[in-house]
């Protein structure tokens, strides 16, 4: 649960009975106590999922010479913002801008399994992997050379934009959306 302006907010999580992790970030106004879901393998990659291709370029390495992991959430949010960029034709800039909703992230979540260089592209596969009543999970699966790199999962909520309460997503968002949505056995 989290709470907004105060009031508890039921994030969208499909939760397998895996793992009871509690997780807990505070942000202006919102406040994450819960977060149920898979750790490890985050599960299967839905076929024909968005990709979205990165330049890894030697600027973003550390003196390891692989990725700074600072650049990982980045690259992962550049890839959903591509996401909603390609399906809804707008990114959150013109979110805010000209629809006045927000989408502020409650959660994030990574797995890290092999460095990343800049010796390949790096493609970020993305998914909406719920949407609740006022929020949203994607899912990011960075593989570079075919090799899985780095899982990541991100909840956001639905804002006002102006006020930074909650609110349902537009009717316009959910039905672009949902149709993308793993199904579920």
């Amino acid at each position: 649960m989290a709470l907004l302006d105060g009031k508890r907010l039921a994030l969208a999580t499909v939760s397998s009975g895996r793992c009871p992790a509690v997780a807990e970030l505070r942000l202006p106004g919102i406040f994450l106590d819960r977060w149920c879901g898979a750790r490890g393998a985050m599960g299967d990659r839905p076929a024909g999922c968005f990709a979205h291709e990165i330049r890894v370029t030697w600027g973003d390495c550390d003196p390891a010479k692989i990725v700074y992991t600072g650049r990982i959430p980045w690259f992962s949010l550049d890839a959903i913002n591509a996401w909603w960029e390609e399906h809804v034709g707008e990114g959150w800039y013109q979110f805010e801008i000209d629809r006045n909703m927000g989408t502020p992230f409650v959660h994030m979540s990574f797995d890290f399994r092999k460095p990343i260089t800049p010796r390949h592209r790096l493609i970020c596969h993305t998914w909406p992997e719920s949407l609740g009543e006022t929020s949203i999970c994607f899912r990011v699966e960075g593989t570079q050379d075919g090799a899985l790199c780095f899982e990541g999962r991100f909840v956001c909520v639905f804002t006002k934009a102006d006020s930074f309460r909650k609110t349902p997503p537009p009717k316009d968002i959910r039905d672009i959306v949902t149709p993308h949505l793993p199904q579920r056995v």
